[in-house]
Order: structure tokens, then sequence, then C-alpha cells
């Protein structure tokens, strides 16, 4: 069985006593109240400060969907696309059932078959793409923290 050591497990009471007295002779009593205020305000801000990023990151991939008007486009794209695979269908059909007096009801049911995988198909083109965005976002994002982190250097 694996295991996984804790954080400062080798470390005993009486370490921990030596440490905090080394704490109080090197800072004072004092000012410990106001260092772990402030390290807590600072943990605060931190924790701001990256939700902040995460919500810009999804607001700008959103941003971008809406600027390439990806639905419009989809729409457009698929229009072509279904009116040859429809007469394709339809062609084999005739050609599979010619002078068969139950060709309606095999011709719906191969109809809805076609039509789902053309659905299908869209749907995956549509989740490369929202994919694609979010990709291009968050990459985007890093280059801008670390052009940031070099200006604050």
């Amino acid at each position: 069985m694996f295991y996984l050591p804790l954080f400062l497990n080798d470390i005993g009471g009486s370490e921990i006593l030596l440490i905090m007295m080394v704490v109080l002779m090197f800072f004072g009593s004092k000012s410990i109240p106001g260092i772990a205020k402030t390290l807590g305000r600072t943990l605060y801000e931190f924790r701001n400060a990256t939700s902040e990023l995460q919500n810009e990151i999804k607001k700008s991939g959103f941003d971008i969907k809406n600027e390439l008007k990806i639905d419009n486009i989809l729409k457009d794209t698929t229009e072509p696309i279904i009116k040859p695979m429809d007469q394709v269908f339809t062609d084999i059909e005739n050609t599979v059932h010619y002078g068969a007096t139950t060709q309606d009801s095999v011709s719906l049911s191969e109809k809805s078959i076609a039509e789902n995988t053309v659905e299908e198909t869209l749907e995956s083109s549509e989740k490369q793409i929202d994919n694609a965005i979010t990709n291009a976002s968050s990459v985007a994002d890093v280059e801008d923290s670390n052009t940031k982190k070099t200006n604050e250097q």
C-alpha cells in the first residue's frame, strides 16, 4: 500500500515549542498578531486575484465566441452539407427500394437515421470549436500574466 507522508510529521511537540520560542524572541509578542493579520490579508487578496483571473478568462472566451459569430457560421455551413446528403440518401433509397410497396415506411426510418448522424457530426464540431476557443483564451491569459510578471521585475 502507498503511504503519503504528512507535512511536518517528523516534528514533535518539543520541536514546535522551540520554534514558537524562537519566533517570540525574534519578532516579539506584540508583533505576532500583526504578522498573522498581514499574512491573512495577503492570502485573501491572492484568492480574490485568482478568482478574478479565472472569471476574466471565461469572459474572454465567451467574448471571442460572440465576436466570431460561430453559431451563424455553423448554420451557414450546415445548409450546403445537409442538402447534398439528403439527395444522396434519397437516391440510395430509391435505388434499393425500386418498385417496393413499403417504400414510405423504410424511407422515413433511413431518413431519420441520416439526420441523426448529421446532427451528431455538427454537435461534435461545435464541441471542438468551444474547446479550441477556451484553449486559446487560456494561452492568451498565461502570456498576459507572464508579461505582467516581467514588467513588475
